[in-house]
């Protein structure tokens, strides 16, 4: 069986379906995943995908194309010859676009979570509740759909290895990502600059990461006590970064999870603008900073809606570097 598995979101939303992917694996002869141009590298990584294609939705991103016929075309035809789909969503989606693609493909068996009524679209609608994690509300499709985890498969966020080690970096390390793709999930820079002096002040080597439009940024916050690897790493070095990191200090951004992916503990800033419950690192040790109850709850807002940010400028620097001495004790 060729099974089809969607997630056209960002990198961390592709690792948290990891363990659904490696269910449907285990009943699938091949599987390939459809991802979006920011979630590929991260399906690449996943063991039991087969092969990954990439589209660019115009339902999906913060930024999606314009409809064009052209383009629904050619994914429709790049989709023929499956013989199941699982659309994997987060519970503020919708699958039925991808499912109704999914059908002009001539798809025969298609599973998904949705409130809404499917018509013919689906032939599995799932329901669950909406305040659980989104790795287990994957897994738990995947398992409608009639995949289950193989034996001594605990459900955990993985990555596929040996990770390339791009960057030796001697010592004891951790790692700060201060980058974010959304500003209303972003800690102070000048706080990360302050936690970086201060945890080199305590022995470790703070190495600083980011992408190749973060160097500014990046190099700021590194400072003459960090490493800076802003723009320096691929996404799968970044993997081999962390796995070697005593801890990573982020926001809830996609290296969070990438470090839950190779088990290593994260002090998570976590903006309460979409529910902790459901993304926050899953299945690895770490703390939670921030204020949950602040006034921006719930609202997935892209720039913070609250004057000053309070949900995470309420957070120090020694509440961070705490949490480092907590998680790597």
């Amino acid at each position: 069986m060729r099974t089809l598995v969607v997630r056209l979101d960002n990198a961390g939303d592709v690792l948290l379906c990891g363990p659904a992917v490696r269910a449907i694996a285990a009943g699938s002869r091949t599987v390939t995943m459809l991802a979006g141009p920011h979630g590929a590298d991260a399906a690449r990584m996943l063991p039991g995908v087969d092969e990954v294609l990439v589209w660019r939705a115009p339902w999906a991103g913060f930024d999606p194309p314009p409809v064009d016929r052209a383009g629904i075309d050619d994914v429709v035809a790049r989709l023929e010859g499956f013989d199941r789909a699982i659309v994997v969503t987060s519970f503020h989606q919708s699958p039925l676009p991808a499912a109704l693609l999914l059908r002009l493909a001539g798809v025969r068996h298609v599973a998904a979570i949705s409130e809404d009524y499917p018509g013919s679209l689906l032939d599995v609608r799932h329901r669950v509740e909406d305040d659980i994690p989104e790795a287990e509300r994957a897994l738990s499709l995947a398992r409608a759909a009639g995949f289950s985890l193989p034996p001594g498969d605990e459900g955990r966020l993985a990555v596929r290895r040996p990770l390339p080690r791009a960057h030796s970096i001697a010592g004891s390390y951790v790692v700060l990502h201060p980058g974010v793709s959304v500003s209303a999930r972003a800690w102070p820079e000048a706080h990360y600059v302050r936690t970086v002096r201060d945890l080199a002040a305590r022995g470790w080597r703070p190495v600083v990461t980011g992408g190749p439009a973060e160097r500014a940024l990046t190099a700021r916050v590194a400072g003459d006590a960090g490493l800076d690897l802003g723009g320096r790493t691929t996404f799968a070095e970044l993997a081999g970064v962390l796995d070697g990191a005593s801890a990573i200090v982020v926001a809830n951004t996609g290296p969070a999870h990438l470090a839950a992916a190779v088990g290593t503990p994260v002090v998570s800033l976590f903006a309460p603008v979409i529910p902790a419950v459901r993304w926050a690192p899953y299945g690895v040790r770490h703390v939670l900073l921030g204020d949950q109850q602040a006034a921006c709850r719930g609202t997935r807002a892209r720039e913070c809606p609250v004057p000053g940010h309070p949900c995470l400028t309420s957070v120090g620097p020694a509440d961070v570097v705490a949490a480092v001495e907590e998680m790597t004790a």
